[in-house]
């Protein structure tokens, strides 16, 4: 081989040189094409799954947050009710100071005078004053004057014979008076029945 013969088979190597390098560059933008595609497909995937674990996490905020206001609720709510426990009787309380009061007033004036009339005037004017107290928070007297007997507000301690079929089943005597409260038997009559 002669320079010539170098010289050409270089000049042939250099002329296929820009071939080669444009087919490598081909390839080269082909894999880094195919690269993109593929990390753009992982992003693809990637993005519901980011967006999924996103709404996740906002979820357990969410969870958190009402937790603890639940939490907030219960203890604000027992407090409100211990309150109403301790609390719950000034109303009826209040109510019946001025009761006490009268009372006694009742007392010194009972010290002063010997005469048992103006006392017991006394003593039912202030009875009065109690039981409208009473019918205000609610309490009622319960029913015994000619009322069938009722095992709900009557509560039988005696059985009296021979009072007539018209007695029968009825109340006879009551022997200690019931309340109600809202319609609630807070205390049963204790009464007398005819057999």
């Amino acid at each position: 081989m002669t320079e010539k013969d170098i010289k050409i088979e270089d000049e042939e190597t250099l002329n296929e040189d820009p071939v080669e390098e444009t087919d490598k560059e081909a390839e080269n933008n082909a894999a880094e094409e195919a690269t993109a595609e593929t990390q753009e497909e992982e992003t693809e995937e990637q993005d519901p799954l980011e967006k999924a674990q996103a709404e996740i996490e906002e979820l357990k905020n969410q969870l958190l947050y009402k937790a603890a206001e639940f939490d907030n609720y219960r203890k604000r709510t027992l407090k409100e009710r211990a309150e109403l426990i301790l609390n719950g009787g000034e109303k009826f309380i209040t109510a019946i100071l001025p009761i006490i009061d009268d009372m006694e007033r009742a007392i010194e004036s009972g010290a002063k005078t010997d005469d048992p009339e103006v006392l017991r005037e006394g003593m039912e004017l202030i009875h009065q004053k109690f039981i409208k107290v009473l019918e205000a928070q609610g309490v009622s007297k319960i029913d015994t004057e000619n009322a069938d007997f009722d095992t709900d507000v009557h509560e039988a301690v005696a059985m009296v014979p021979g009072m007539g079929d018209d007695k029968k089943g009825k109340v006879i005597d009551c022997l200690q008076k019931g309340y109600k409260l809202n319609d609630k038997v807070i205390r049963h009559a204790k009464v007398a029945v005819g057999q």
